[in-house]
C-alpha cells in the first residue's frame, strides 16, 4: 500500500499521494534542467537504466519509445529464466520538455500516465500522476507507486551523471 510521505518534495524526497479516488501522484525536485529530465523519461537507453527499481530483482530487456504525440511504447520486463511480462500504449500528448501523457493499453483498467516538468531556477519539480477508470482499478494498482522513491532514486543519479 502506497503510503503518504512529507508534502514537500523540495529536499529531493519523493512524495506519493492519494488525490482522489482515481488519481495517484510522485512528486519531487530534481537538481537538473527540464531538458535533462525530459530526456531521461524519452530516450530508450537512459530510461532503460533507471525505471526498474533495483531491489525488485527484475529487467528491463526490452524497451521501445516513440515519444511523440500519436508515438507508441512497449516495455518488456523480465524476473529471471523465461518469465516476462510487458507494458505498452501510446503517446497520447508530449511537449517537450514539458509533459508526457501515455496510456498503459494492458488491459480495460489501464491508467493514463503524466508527467509534468516545471523547471525554477534551474531545478526541475516533477509530477508524475496516473489517473485510472474507476476506483476500483486504482486499488487494484495501488502497489504499483509503492517503488517510486527508489525509481527517483536512479533517475536522480542518472541526472547527476547527464549534468556533470
Amino acid at each position: 500500500m502506497v503510503t503518504r510521505q512529507d508534502d514537500s518534495a523540495a529536499d529531493g524526497r519523493t512524495t506519493v499521494r492519494r488525490v482522489s479516488d482515481t488519481e495517484m501522484a510522485v512528486t519531487r525536485v530534481f537538481d537538473a534542467p527540464a531538458r535533462l529530465v525530459f530526456e531521461a523519461w524519452s530516450d530508450p537507453a537512459l530510461f532503460q537504466r533507471w525505471w526498474v527499481p533495483k531491489s525488485l530483482g527484475a529487467i528491463l530487456r526490452a524497451c521501445t519509445m516513440d515519444v511523440r504525440s500519436g508515438g507508441t511504447y512497449r516495455l518488456e520486463f523480465a524476473e529471471g529464466g523465461d518469465t516476462s511480462f510487458a507494458f505498452f500504449g501510446r503517446y497520447l500528448d508530449v511537449v517537450p520538455p514539458h509533459r508526457i501523457v501515455w496510456s498503459n493499453d494492458e488491459g480495460p483498467d489501464g491508467a493514463i500516465s503524466t508527467v509534468t516538468l516545471v523547471e525554477v531556477d534551474g531545478k526541475t519539480h516533477l509530477t508524475f500522476s496516473e489517473v485510472y477508470p474507476s476506483k476500483a482499478a486504482l486499488e487494484a494498482s495501488l502497489g504499483g507507486l509503492d517503488a517510486a522513491p527508489e525509481q527517483f532514486d536512479q533517475l536522480d543519479a542518472i541526472l547527476v551523471e547527464l549534468a556533470g
